[in-house]
């Protein structure tokens, strides 16, 4: 299917799988500098929006990851016409004791989909625009290096003498952090700046060819080392970190949750400020005979942990210990 049908058709999956992307960029980014603001969310296509740091690449890599995730699930459930399971395999010896069967996700639609729409995007020629297209296939590679193989055991009194096995999707949340992995092992891509400035378009190309030989289709790069997320600037769209909240204590937190208030707060120059908000809302509540209803007012603190500039201090330039992008 082609043409403007295929594009009403797909489109719907197509924005909810860039949306699930968004969402796992927040979670993922929740306690860094950096937290997937709204101004990171357009694909770096957009004029103004050119950047081609680690963070972008996760951006790229993460919306067509939700893209092709999408698409691949729509499509096996049976939402979408003219597509379905992937039973390409189906009947073969996959290893020993089982054989492929069942519904595997169709993977070869979804990433085909995938780059028809979110490659589409990237319109230029130059080492950003093959950066962003990099970046789109490392988030379908990831897809793919996620998948699960599910079994179904058969035989006597459920023996398990054979097994009929399936692809299937992990859950978006293994491919966030498989990609999050990915974005803190980011390698900065050096390009040929004398072959660049030449101005001859085949100088350009091989010197971007040359310059992506080394590196593997896993892999996310980027061009520019990242801005200093501490402070704000408006340029670029950037809050900073002040009144950003932070985690200091709490039951089930991981190391990185923990540290969240240095990272975010100390070292950058700012203090950590506990802020009390009293919440009243209605409880114990007794039916009265008849007929009415009538409760207590019952009252919870909730205490916040906000960055705020230290008293005296002139904000991040108070005592600054900036550590990187983080």
């Amino acid at each position: 299917m082609t043409g403007p049908k295929a594009y009403l058709t797909y489109a719907s999956s197509v924005q909810v799988g860039a949306q699930s992307g968004i969402q796992e960029c927040k979670h993922q980014f929740a306690w860094d500098r950096w937290n997937c603001p709204e101004s990171a969310l357009q694909l770096s296509t957009h004029k103004g929006l050119r950047s081609a740091t680690s963070e972008t690449s996760f951006v790229h890599a993460i919306s067509a990851a939700g893209v092709m995730y999408t698409l691949t699930r729509n499509c096996s459930l049976g939402d979408l016409d003219n597509c379905g399971c992937d039973g390409s395999r189906n009947g073969q010896i996959g290893g020993r004791g089982w054989l492929w069967g069942g519904c595997s996700d169709n993977l070869d639609f979804g990433e085909r989909m995938s780059k028809q729409y979110v490659d589409a995007l990237e319109t230029g020629q130059d080492s950003r625009a093959a950066v962003n297209l990099h970046n789109n296939e490392a988030g379908r590679m990831a897809v793919k290096a996620t998948m699960k193989r599910i079994c179904r055991c058969h035989g006597m009194s459920e023996s398990c003498s054979v097994q009929t096995c399936w692809m299937q999707l992990s859950d978006f949340r293994d491919i966030g952090n498989y990609l999050k992995i990915k974005h803190d092992q980011a390698q900065k891509l050096e390009m040929d700046k004398r072959r660049m400035r030449s101005g001859n378009s085949a100088d350009n190309r091989g010197a971007i060819a040359d310059a992506f030989s080394s590196i593997a289709r896993t892999e996310l790069i980027y061009l520019e080392e990242s801005p200093d997320y501490c402070s704000q600037n408006a340029s670029l769209g950037l809050h900073g970190t002040e009144g950003r909240e932070c985690l200091q204590h709490g039951e089930g937190l991981n190391q990185w949750e923990k540290r969240s208030c240095r990272r975010l707060c100390h070292e950058c120059g700012l203090g950590v400020e506990e802020r009390r908000t009293e919440i009243v809302s209605s409880c114990n509540c007794k039916f009265q005979w008849c007929c009415t209803v009538k409760c207590e007012n019952c009252s919870q603190v909730m205490v916040k942990h906000v960055c705020a500039r230290r008293e005296g201090g002139h904000g991040h330039n108070y005592r600054r210990r900036y550590r990187g992008p983080k």
